[in-house]
């Protein structure tokens, strides 16, 4: 007899699984966003397949774009509401933004974090005016 919780350190999402529409790449390697232009708004999560529980404020959390299988670290998040439904193993909640990552920062996260990954920079290179 046992259960399995997840502990996260990262929330990540595909476009269809409701990614923040308002976070748009081709955007913010125009004229990149701030942690400010969030400041005041909270977003939500849902339907997360699995018990996961996210590290407490103030312990950040990595917001991960998931595209096409590939990881776009976003920046930094706050994860303030959990609702996990037992039944049907799935995760929902709020967070808000301490941290949007520079489309720099984003590369070199990417590098840091996933160095065999190495589909990122080329994404960055197909959004280049």
């Amino acid at each position: 007899m046992g259960s399995y919780i997840e502990l996260n350190d990262t929330l990540q999402r595909t476009t269809e699984q409701g990614f923040p529409k308002e976070l748009d790449l081709k955007k913010h390697l125009e004229t990149p966003f701030t942690s400010e232009d969030f400041k005041n708004k909270l977003f939500e999560f849902r339907d997360k397949d699995g018990i996961r529980i996210f590290h407490t404020p103030p312990i950040r959390v990595f917001l991960v774009h998931n595209i096409n299988g590939v990881w776009l670290y976003w920046g930094l998040i706050e994860v303030v509401e959990e609702i996990l439904d037992m039944t049907n193993k799935k995760t929902a909640g709020k967070f808000k933004i301490t941290k949007i990552f520079t489309p720099e920062e984003m590369r070199q996260a990417e590098t840091i974090l996933h160095p065999d990954q190495k589909k990122i920079p080329s994404y960055f290179a197909s959004l280049k005016k």
